[in-house]
């Protein structure tokens, strides 16, 4: 039997969620030959807290591939069992910090998909960053993993353009796809030996624009911003985690919303509505038109169906 070079290029797949999942199977049906997945474990979660397995688990339990869920990296029995894989190349997407004996174990070394061009953008949250700062391209880049985060030499990247409206639900979705294709082109670019590792530009920290973990307060949205700011962090956090605002003192989680530019001398932070078709918050240098809310308590709905059914104070 004649075996291809993929068939031939011995890989191990490190990720956990949905996202993760474009790639390996990206990898899969490229006919590499997966030896194995290192996911999370499984946890507690949903209704009775039963334990949930990752969408990468999940998917490798359907295609029969070995799976490893370490609890920690340097456990001496997990990296007996890594060893064992006897893998060319690691593959790394949307996993955690690995520890240089693990990044630096397969003879190929370990290629990280980042949803950034690098070194933009380096950190947690690369697609909600890009998108809360207003950037109008942003793509994926594969590079070697190294000691410092986000840091190693480039291989391969793609970039796209950010739609003036689109949501990072949106630009996620777009950049697993185009990130799938990106991870294979860069295995078989290495394989054939057609890719060389190329440095990350070096840049001053006043050049670098960077993407840490989203936290609870990132969503809280300050109104004394203006306009477009307050409408792309919207846009940046949705559909998850969300922006939000408040009303009445509850939460008011906002997925959609219209910008309206026009000078006002409303306090910022003040609603207003005509209980029927509309509810603005003013801002610096306008209203935010809230299209798609959700209130404390309540489930998600568009803003008509919200007025039919709230009580405001006359």
């Amino acid at each position: 039997m004649t075996y291809t070079t993929n068939q031939l290029t011995k890989i191990v797949f490190l990720g956990t969620p949905e996202f993760a999942v474009a790639s390996l199977d990206a990898l899969y049906n490229a006919g590499f030959n997966i030896m194995g997945v290192i996911t999370a474990p499984d946890k507690p979660g949903g209704r009775g807290m039963q334990l949930q397995q990752s969408a990468v688990k999940q998917y490798a339990a359907q295609k029969g591939i070995t799976i490893l869920q370490p609890e920690k990296l340097r456990n001496p029995e997990f990296l007996e069992a890594l060893q064992a894989l006897k893998a060319d190349v690691q593959v790394v997407v949307a996993f955690r910090m690995l520890p240089e004996l693990v990044w630096n174990m397969p003879p190929m070394g370990t290629i990280n998909l980042h949803g950034s061009l690098l070194p933009q953008y380096r950190g947690a949250a690369p697609i909600n960053w890009a998108v809360i700062n207003g950037e109008k391209t942003t793509g994926a880049t594969t590079f070697k993993l190294q000691h410092e985060i986000d840091t190693g030499n480039i291989l391969l990247q793609q970039s796209f353009e950010i739609g003036a409206d689109e949501n990072v639900g949106l630009v996620h979705d777009r950049m697993k796809e185009i990130g799938a294709m990106l991870i294979v082109k860069t295995i078989e670019g290495l394989v054939a030996g057609t890719i060389t590792e190329q440095p990350q530009p070096v840049s001053t920290s006043a050049q670098l624009k960077h993407a840490p973990k989203i936290f609870t307060e990132t969503c809280n949205i300050d109104w004394t911003g203006n306009c477009s700011e307050i409408h792309n962090r919207i846009r940046g956090l949705s559909p998850h985690p969300t922006a939000y605002g408040f009303l009445h003192e509850k939460k008011l989680k906002i997925f959609t919303a219209l910008k309206e530019v026009c000078s006002h001398a409303e306090v910022a932070g003040t609603h207003f509505t005509d209980s029927k078709t509309f509810l603005k918050y003013a801002c610096a240098d306008g209203y935010i038109h809230i299209t798609d809310l959700q209130l404390e308590g309540k489930k998600r709905m568009q803003v008509k169906d919200f007025l039919r059914g709230y009580r405001f104070d006359s």
